[in-house]
């Protein structure tokens, strides 16, 4: 999926492209984790012919392995595909595109569900600091995951903001996802609600709006809707909470 930011004047802002949900690079099985470093590499291929966007994935589900395991087959997968050097031919343009990397690849939180990895600030940044890629890496925060993993952003943004901040850094944070959640915070259950119709709340969206923290991130809407529900939340919250 490659979803877009749209800014206020009409333009297209930053391309944030989603990796398929079932993507397993720390998968038990080794099939699947070669198919993943697969779509990895042919995935980001096509994303440096517009480069300078983002890449976001689900870190994944270790299915029993324990997370060291996991930590260590996505931070693999992850450097094997954004190794420099890798010359990208576009047959449209018949020319060599670029010899290094210039798509930011993100990991998404996580709701912590099962064996599900990045349901921890923690768990991200070890992948983080395993990869060794510096500024071709960072996060997407779905508010639905973090609430649902126990991150109470209703209650205490500045909090979990501070807290990332200070696991992972706050200049990691390259996107958010918005999304309300069916589930109370901590319920380990990644259900997205429509927003304002779930336990997260109108006012919590209007506080992420306007943090300075977070200002100039593109913001992603993944709510259970059809292209006029989207259009509408769109509307709700920049005539809402408009400054």
């Amino acid at each position: 999926a490659v979803l877009v930011q749209m800014q206020q004047d009409g333009q297209l802002g930053r391309v944030v492209a989603h990796a398929p949900y079932t993507l397993n690079p720390c998968s038990k099985d080794e099939r699947t984790r070669e198919f993943a470093r697969e779509v990895f590499e042919s995935d980001l291929q096509r994303m440096e012919l517009t480069p300078g966007n983002f890449y976001n994935f689900h870190p994944g589900s270790h299915v029993g392995r324990g997370l060291e395991a996991a930590v260590e087959d996505i931070s693999a997968a992850l450097r094997k595909a954004l190794e420099p050097g890798i010359e990208l031919i576009a047959a449209c343009l018949d020319a060599v595109v670029r010899p290094e990397q210039h798509t930011t690849v993100l990991l998404e939180t996580m709701s912590g569900k099962g064996s599900e990895v990045g349901g921890r600030f923690e768990e991200l940044c070890a992948i983080l600091d395993a990869c060794r890629c510096g500024e071709l890496l960072g996060v997407c925060l779905d508010t639905c995951h973090v609430s649902d993993a126990g991150y109470d952003i209703v209650n205490d943004l500045d909090g979990v903001l501070a807290e990332f901040d200070r696991v992972i850094g706050l200049d990691r944070l390259k996107a958010l996802h918005l999304n309300d959640s069916k589930n109370p915070c901590g319920a380990h259950k990644d259900r997205h609600e429509k927003l304002g119709q779930g336990c997260l709340g109108l006012e919590m969206f209007r506080r992420i709006l306007h943090h300075p923290a977070l200002r100039g991130l593109p913001m992603i809407l993944e709510t259970p809707n059809e292209l006029p529900g989207y259009a509408a939340e769109i509307k709700l919250l920049r005539e809402r909470f408009a400054e």
